[in-house]
């Protein structure tokens, strides 16, 4: 059984959901519909009521991320970029050993299924410019303003 939780935050409605034991969604959503939450939903919730407010930096979460063995390597390396720190997509490539996938990394990144929690906002281009983003390019934006501004 899923579970959902949503949180009304400055970038949107966020739709938090897990399967009982592990986090799988954290997306962006339309509006919150009617909560249907587990223990890991409401402490997922709370840790990014903290992330929100400054307070937290990382996030002490279990996490099903389900993809292929490259998206996996891509979004373990994105939980390794530090709060309110960016990376170029190619500096992602070159952190999983494969300097040359960096529209790959891109796909991965495009893929994540957490975000916030899997830090793929922190990716941006090359040239320092903000690149795509399934939340929205404002919504990329306040998430890096917010970390440059309680890091």
């Amino acid at each position: 059984m899923n579970y959902k939780g949503y949180l009304k935050s400055n970038i949107g409605v966020i739709c938090v959901e897990d399967n009982g034991e592990k986090l799988i969604s954290v997306r962006i959503c339309k509006n919150a519909e009617s909560n249907n939450m587990s223990d890991l939903t409401q402490r997922a919730i709370h840790q990014l009521k903290e992330y929100f407010s400054g307070t937290r930096k990382s996030f002490d979460l279990p996490l099903e991320m389900n993809g292929t063995e490259f998206q996996k390597k891509v979004w373990n390396a994105l939980l390794d970029i530090p709060y309110g720190e960016t990376r170029s997509y190619k500096d992602i490539a070159e952190k999983i050993g494969n300097p040359k996938a960096v529209r790959a990394v891109g796909g991965a990144n495009n893929k994540n299924r957490l975000m916030i929690i899997v830090p793929c906002h922190r990716v941006i281009g090359a040239n320092g410019s903000l690149t795509g983003y399934a939340g929205g390019m404002e919504a990329k934006a306040r998430l890096i303003e917010l970390e440059k501004k309680y890091r």
